[in-house]
């Protein structure tokens, strides 16, 4: 793999061409079924074969095209069983890796942004990446005064790519979007375009790293590297270790899944009352569960790129408190009142404000328990409630407004859920709610009444 490649043509090539291997592979496909295999084996086969090629694609040219496969991926856990099998795998390589760009390519960046004696600033610098991203590989490095650092250098041409892809993928959008049911891919492309021109400043993402870094430094749960050094395409910061949140979801205990839950959840939370921002980009690949024998639980969450932010000067919006207070409490008119105020129930729109609710208690089940078991089964659920066109969830979905103001929280929190739901953490949602989310800790309670009317619409499916 050499450098990103830059012509626009040349990548928008590759990605138009993914619906033309799929289609052919369906044509095969029913060839083999004619020739007596059967649907289910030559289906599954279909399916393997069109994860790699999609994210074998998406991966390789990085820039817009990875960014959009590293979002989609923490949407996994809302797959059916029989298709999230032969997706899992594929999805998951683009939440830590991609093809790495060439040694020469990083010296020649690093000449042309630091000088062309870098190599002094550092006591030694390892040319194979530790971890390559969306728009840049990170290096692991010795910086002069002897801490060890992290060393992203962005991809030559990054900028460029991104809006190409971006524009190319919201052409193909339909190839993805039976993935995830419930999910429009053509709005999250969208919004993940208002984003490039922040993510392509490392100025603006090593601010908002200083502003974490800072509100942590003390703190027992929560971790955010230094930054070291930054210019307009280097960045560089103090070396995180631990475990990737990827191989815990991979290969850990109940106990470490429990805890990278609670802590994620927290930091949902928490990061925008004590920062005012709101950490955009919650895939796995930027959190690690590092082993601390100094806290209580043995365990702290670190968490890396701030590229993608969202700038809540008083942490997140009142409203959502106050609209999941009421709900816990079965105040359906003050719920649909609240709704209507903030934009996510247009004027013209009449809506009865009990099925509003029973819209909204499966969704927000996790706020109204001590503590939750976070699975896929159950996102699964969700999502397929909500996107069977069978389902009261669904014609009440289609008449509800998303306001521009709450996309990117929209998208941070259900992509965060996806990620406890990855984890299968049996999390106290619930608590990290009550000390960090305004509104909701003000007479929140979820008495009987609550639990006989969330078992009354779980029955009903």
């Amino acid at each position: 793999m050499s450098d990103l490649p830059r012509k626009a043509v040349t990548r928008t090539a590759r990605l138009a061409a993914l619906p033309l291997g799929i289609a052919g592979r369906a044509t095969l496909g029913f060839g083999k079924r004619i020739g007596g295999r059967s649907a289910e084996v030559v289906t599954a086969e279909l399916q393997q074969a069109t994860a790699d090629q999609l994210f074998k694609v998406l991966g390789e040219l990085k820039g817009g095209a990875m960014k959009f496969g590293q979002v989609l991926s923490v949407f996994e856990a809302a797959l059916p069983e029989e298709v999230a099998g032969p997706y899992r795998a594929a999805l998951t390589k683009l939440q830590d890796a991609a093809p790495p760009m060439p040694a020469a390519s990083v010296h020649a960046a690093l000449s042309e942004r630091l000088g062309k004696d870098w190599r002094s600033k550092f006591r030694q610098f390892d040319d194979r990446p530790a971890a390559a991203a969306s728009i840049g590989q990170v290096h692991r490095a010795v910086w002069h005064d002897g801490r060890e650092v992290a060393v992203k250098v962005q991809y030559p041409g990054a900028g460029d790519a991104l809006l190409s892809d971006l524009t190319q993928l919201s052409r193909v959008a339909w190839l993805v979007g039976p993935l995830i049911p419930g999910l429009d891919i053509k709005p999250l492309i969208s919004e993940l375009r208002e984003r490039v021109s922040e993510e392509l400043d490392y100025e603006l993402e090593a601010e908002a790293q200083r502003r974490h870094a800072e509100e942590f430094a003390d703190d027992p749960d929560i971790t955010v590297p230094r930054v070291v050094a930054q210019t307009d395409q280097v960045l560089i910061t103090e070396w995180l270790d631990g475990v990737p949140l990827a191989e815990v979801i991979a290969n850990g205990t109940q106990r470490e899944r429990d805890r990278a839950g609670q802590l994620l959840a927290r930091f949902l939370f928490a990061g925008p009352s004590r920062t005012g921002l709101l950490h955009a980009d919650p895939h796995p690949g930027n959190f690690r569960l590092i082993k601390d024998g100094r806290t209580a639980s043995g365990w702290r969450l670190g968490v890396l790129d701030f590229g993608t932010v969202d700038r809540l000067p008083e942490g997140l919006p009142t409203p959502i408190g106050d609209s999941l207070r009421m709900a816990l409490a079965g105040d359906a008119s003050g719920v649909l009142d609240m709704l209507r105020e903030e934009g996510f129930v247009k004027p013209s729109t009449e809506l009865d404000p009990d099925a509003v609710l029973r819209y909204l208690l499966p969704i927000i089940e996790p706020a109204s328990v001590d503590t939750f078991h976070f699975t896929r089964s159950w996102m699964r659920a969700q999502a397929a409630r909500i996107a069977d066109p069978r389902s009261p969830a669904y014609n009440l979905g289609k008449q509800l407004n998303l306001p521009p103001a709450y996309l990117l929280i929209h998208r941070v929190t259900l992509s965060t859920i996806g990620v406890l739901c990855q984890l299968g953490a049996k999390a106290p949602f619930r608590a990290e709610m009550l000390d960090w989310l305004p509104g909701f800790a003000d007479e929140a309670a979820a008495g009987a009444a609550l639990e006989d009317a969330l078992a009354e619409v779980l029955e009903e499916g």
